[in-house]
């Protein structure tokens, strides 16, 4: 019985915005602006029920059909007249290597592929399960999310071979 209350809580606690131990899950956003500096889109960033970030990401002006790499930076600045290098590397609290096919890694920053549509538009829902949205070690509030104009080959150091880095966004 004690598991069907504490389960009926929690569902309770998620449907009106907040979590089984009533934390606020508010969630943060970012605003891209791309390497000229213009705006090009928004993302929204909510802490899921079982751990991590769900970011929800819809950014204008990428290459179409194609794939891209998305990271966490470590650095929440992204000034489009240093081609957005002013965000740093990725968001690497555990000191792991980069990519999902290297051995020590991936880091925190690190997360798949996307697909740009016909029309220049990403449009997508990534789930980071090693970032959060609290103040701690694996926090990214003040950090940037980038998006970068290649895909990812989850294996090169120290970033993946993923090229410019197209959009940025600090994470508030």
């Amino acid at each position: 019985m004690k598991s069907k209350i504490i389960t009926a809580a929690a569902m309770f606690a998620l449907m009106s915005g907040g979590t089984a131990l009533g934390q606020d899950t508010a969630p943060s956003s970012a605003k891209f602006v791309d390497a000229k500096g213009e705006q090009a889109g928004t993302a929204e960033l909510t802490a899921a029920a079982a751990g991590g970030v769900l970011i929800r990401m819809e950014i204008s002006g990428l290459p179409a059909e194609q794939w891209v790499a998305v990271h966490v930076h470590e650095t929440g600045e992204c000034d489009a007249s240093t081609q957005h290098e002013s965000a740093g590397g990725h968001f690497n609290p555990g000191s792991k290597a980069h990519g999902y096919q290297s051995a020590d890694g991936p880091h925190a920053g690190d997360m798949p592929n996307q697909y740009v549509g016909t029309d220049g538009v990403l449009r997508t829902e990534i789930h980071n399960p090693m970032i959060s949205l609290d103040k701690n070690e694996t926090g990214v509030i003040g950090r940037a999310l980038m998006v970068h104009a290649k895909r990812d080959d989850y294996k090169s150091q120290p970033s993946g071979d993923a090229g410019q880095r197209l959009a940025c966004g600090v994470i508030r």
